[in-house]
């Protein structure tokens, strides 16, 4: 008896692991409108190549991969949680301005190719290859190369 609740205990442990990652291909039009807007406000020539929903147990989020190699990623609100050029340089303006003019400051010959908003910091890649954490308030905490 024994025996048989802990393989039903261990089947029910199998099928939650299972189905807690749940990816699957939406079109752009499923989006959030939130994140709809940004693609098109911060890349409004490039063309979507696909859209993946992600469901982590209670955690929904998304990812938007351009042509160009970009990808986006937006939490279950919509609103961006990252977004990483992989071929090409971010347009600046999603970068908050205490950051940019850090880095024009600091690193003036740099372009930003990586942004990721965290629940309390902010970390920049640069094309020097220097990655820069920001707390909350804007103000450098790390710097990793």
């Amino acid at each position: 008896m024994k025996k048989f609740f802990l393989a039903v205990a261990s089947l029910f442990t199998f099928i939650g692991i299972a189905s807690a990652d749940n990816d699957r291909i939406i079109s752009f039009e499923q989006l959030p409108a939130k994140s709809q807007e940004f693609i098109k406000k911060y890349f409004p020539d490039e063309k979507v190549s696909y859209v993946k929903e992600e469901s982590d147990f209670m955690e929904l989020s998304y990812e938007a991969v351009l042509a160009t190699g970009t990808k986006i990623e937006f939490v279950g609100s919509g609103e961006w949680k990252e977004v990483e050029c992989r071929y090409s340089t971010l347009n600046e303006e999603i970068v908050p301005v205490q950051i940019r003019e850090y880095v024009r400051k600091n690193f003036p010959e740099t372009k930003f190719v990586k942004i990721e908003k965290g629940y309390r910091d902010y970390e920049v890649k640069l094309t020097n290859r220097l990655e820069l954490t920001f707390d909350q308030n804007f103000n450098l905490v790390d710097i990793d190369d």
